[in-house]
């Protein structure tokens, strides 16, 4: 844990131009939008300052309703990073300051995972920035592309993120047919040998200043992670693990009757 309030902040950055769902962030869910849900979650834990980016008037003036804490960042960053790096230069912080990203589409999010991957970072001074990840459990999660798979070393430190198979267990997998040692594999998750990374980073405002200098690399662009541009050029990503699950995020319509209900039972 951080020792006091003062210690990190929290940038939630909020995009009006959404591909499957525009206006994501002024969706309503239970009466309120979206970012207003996501922005009272982060409030619950002990961040010293809790900043909602956005590009658009829009969102600005729905997040004015309850916050004043509002930066207007530019409509050309590729990434979450990148709108997170130009808010640390407007509001000049220190560059040992921790900077947590919340997404704004997590109406659910942890409170207790913000504060955890903050004070993983805050303990771990070899680190640029921190982040966590869950064991797998299930095998179809395992070769399910749209589940990202973490390893790490020894320290907990990341190795390689990927889409796929990591580690690929040579003698339960075959390549030439979709045949599975299912009983060896079920042994090999109970002793958690495939973890999942969940999307929640705490970065170090230096960090965040040195991103936005890196070219994108090869594997960054093959494996559409853009948290692997830091691991090619040395920067050192420290994960925790979790044993809970994130909250239920949106990403498609679909999805915001499924939150909506949390939230009502909630």
């Amino acid at each position: 844990m951080m020792k006091n309030s003062s210690d990190f902040k929290i940038v939630i950055p909020a995009r009006y131009a959404s591909s499957r769902l525009p206006g994501k962030p002024l969706i309503n869910i239970a009466g309120k939008p979206m970012i207003q849900h996501t922005y009272e979650r982060a409030r619950q834990c002990m961040a010293g300052e809790i900043v909602i980016a956005t590009d658009d008037q829009r969102i600005a003036d729905a997040v004015s309703q309850f916050t004043s804490d509002i930066v207007m960042t530019s409509k050309d960053h590729n990434s979450g990073t990148e709108r997170l790096a130009e808010v640390v230069e407007i509001k000049n912080w220190d560059d040992n300051t921790i900077v947590v990203n919340v997404q704004g589409d997590e109406p659910l999010v942890s409170a207790e995972h913000i504060e955890l991957v903050a004070g993983a970072l805050e303990n771990n001074n070899q680190a640029g920035l921190s982040t966590l990840a869950t064991p797998i459990e299930r095998l179809e999660d395992i070769f399910d592309t749209n589940i990202v798979k973490v390893v790490m070393d020894y320290q907990n430190c990341a190795l390689y993120f990927s889409r796929a198979v990591i580690p690929w267990d040579r003698d339960s997998f075959f390549m030439d047919s979709k045949t599975i040692d299912k009983e060896k594999i079920k042994i090999l998750m109970i002793e958690n040998n495939w973890f999942r990374h969940i999307g929640m980073y705490a970065y170090r405002v230096s960090t965040l200043k040195k991103y936005i200098t890196l070219a994108s690399c090869s594997i960054e662009k093959i494996e559409s992670l853009e948290q692997l541009r830091m691991l090619y050029n040395g920067i050192s990503i420290h994960v925790s693990i979790v044993d809970d699950q994130p909250g239920h995020g949106v990403d498609v319509e679909a999805d915001i009757a499924k939150v909506e209900k949390i939230l009502n039972n909630q």
